[in-house]
């Protein structure tokens, strides 16, 4: 079977749910991430293990993991933020965890109540023990083109990041554009540091909001400087609820469809994810946002 050309990572029932108000229930979202598996997508991130008092949408994390329906060939990452979340890893049986962290000391305090540095103390015996057992590790260093607190944010700082991430062991590096300011020249600023540090694309994947318009030109920019992973979230949901102004992911829709008239295979069907899309925002009480959503696959 041929490998895809671009790696889509499904962030929609985790990042792209987190911040909303309305609660999904656990039956919802267990069919959403079916939906998504149907559409083709074989990197789902499902949930986190974090405190319910801090992002009350999760709060059904261990519920989920007891009752998803786990494919043959699809991964299924959670969020592990510490050494409780990773006992809940172990006891639901994942695994693939990501871990969270930034390039701005001021986005992890408000994010997760610590330092760059302690976030990487905390996130240590948790690498090494998902080593030993054998698990998929992501590791997400937000803000990296620009931070709400801190303003322009430096691509040396991403770099130090990304290379101490990559000491823990770390399989992954999902550089993200929490805020949504990145051009296609910021891409190529942040992208060509990381790979003269000796950090190549065979372990990047870009996270990309798409608060300013601009992602789709930022995945083109990637591309050409060898990048094949992204994450994007079906019905373009998301925002960090520690990033005031964050709108919502790249939606997988919008992805999917430049994808497919570029010929560029990610062996996602675009008719899959716009089900898995229509569901979610009905869930949500909403309409898609995503250009895709509201215009449709063509030719139709």
């Amino acid at each position: 079977m041929t490998r895809p050309e671009v790696r889509i990572y499904e962030v929609g029932p985790r990042d792209g749910l987190q911040a909303e108000a309305t609660v999904v229930s656990t039956d919802a979202k267990l069919a959403f991430i079916g939906l998504l598996a149907d559409a083709g997508l074989r990197e789902i991130e499902t949930t986190s293990l974090v405190s319910a008092k801090a992002i009350p949408q999760m709060a059904d994390a261990d519920e989920l993991l007891r009752r998803l329906e786990r494919r043959p060939g699809v991964r299924y990452p959670v969020l592990v933020p510490n050494a409780r979340g990773l006992e809940r890893a172990i006891a639901a049986g994942v695994d693939a965890i990501c871990l969270v962290t930034a390039a701005t000391d001021s986005y992890v305090q408000h994010n997760i109540g610590m330092s760059i540095d302690q976030s990487l103390a905390v996130f240590e015996p948790v690498a090494a023990e998902a080593r030993h057992r054998g698990w998929w590790i992501r590791a997400y260093v937000s803000t990296a083109f620009g931070c709400p607190y801190e303003g322009q944010v430096n691509e040396r700082a991403v770099v130090r990041v990304a290379e101490r991430l990559l000491r823990l062991g770390v399989d992954e590096l999902s550089i993200s554009d929490t805020l949504g300011v990145a051009a296609p020249v910021d891409v190529a600023r942040v992208l060509d540091a990381l790979r003269t540090a000796g950090i190549g694309p065979d372990v990047i994947a870009l996270h990309l909001h798409d608060t300013r318009g601009t992602a789709l030109a930022n995945v083109m920019a990637a591309m050409e400087l060898g990048v094949r992973g992204f994450d994007s979230s079906a019905g373009g949901t998301g925002g960090s609820p520690y990033a005031p102004g964050s709108a919502g992911n790249l939606a997988t829709e919008d992805l999917v469809y430049l994808l497919d008239r570029q010929g560029v295979r990610s062996e996602v069907d675009l008719n899959g994810v716009l089900a898995a899309a229509r569901f979610i925002a009905s869930q949500l009480g909403g309409e898609l946002g995503s250009k895709v959503g509201r215009a449709g696959a063509w030719p139709q």
